[in-house]
């Protein structure tokens, strides 16, 4: 069976867990774009967003929204109170914790949530064309089997209830080689050692994809919903 095609994952989001005045924090919050979308759409839930990278809490910094903060954290020591939230979102930010501090911010994640709080947990699967491009710079498959194999220790000690896992495909777009080049292999919060002689090899594997509107992909997704256990 295919796997069903989501633009946005809002829908996804709003059709698993209760929105309406819920305090949600989002870990390792980037440019924030689904946070934005949810309290410009749900008018009494508010959001936390924290990052490690500066430059981009700067440009968040730069579009104020109300119900919408940023901080510069990390997920294994968040700078909230216990019981904060009511629920929070990792979207696509689990792989990128140091492998050795996963195991303490799923738990910093269960701290900061009321009892029974959850968590919607949204990773990209290592596979698909796009994929086998990217790992010619940056091969992510350590680091995503480490973030499942996170949440499911997560799950087996008991902290966390697993209550539902989907998977579906989302589309990535580029317009060219050089926004591909500008967004995925020299972001701002890694440094992934480009040279001339990467950038040529990922051009002639990129290539082949481009057509008159640019580039198009599919990234298979899988999203984990857990709820705290107590």
């Amino acid at each position: 069976m295919t796997d069903p095609l989501i633009v946005d994952e809002l829908p996804l989001l709003e059709s698993l867990v209760p929105l309406a005045r819920a305090r949600i924090v989002e870990v390792g919050c980037g440019a924030a774009r689904l946070a934005r979308s949810l309290v410009e759409r749900h008018p009494s839930a508010e959001v936390d967003g924290i990052d490690v990278d500066a430059r981009q809490l700067a440009r968040n910094l730069t579009e104020p929204l109300d119900r919408l903060r940023f901080e510069r954290a990390g997920a294994e020591a968040m700078p909230f109170i216990d019981a904060r939230f009511d629920g929070a979102l990792m979207l696509k930010s689990l792989h990128h914790v140091p492998v050795d501090l996963m195991d303490r911010a799923l738990s910093e994640v269960a701290r900061v949530l009321v009892p029974h709080g959850w968590l919607y947990v949204s990773e990209p699967v290592y596979d698909g064309a796009l994929n086998e491009i990217i790992r010619l710079f940056n091969d992510e498959g350590r680091v995503r089997a480490a973030a499942q194999a996170a949440l499911d220790r997560a799950v087996a000690a008991c902290e966390w209830v697993e209550v539902t896992q989907r998977r579906f495909d989302m589309p990535v777009r580029f317009p060219s080689f050089e926004a591909f080049e500008q967004q995925a292999m020299r972001p701002s919060f890694a440094d992934h050692g480009i040279d001339d002689a990467m950038v040529e090899r990922v051009r002639e594997r990129f290539s082949p994809h481009l057509g008159p509107g640019g580039a198009s992909f599919t990234r298979p997704m899988h999203v984990r919903l857990l709820r705290r256990a107590r």
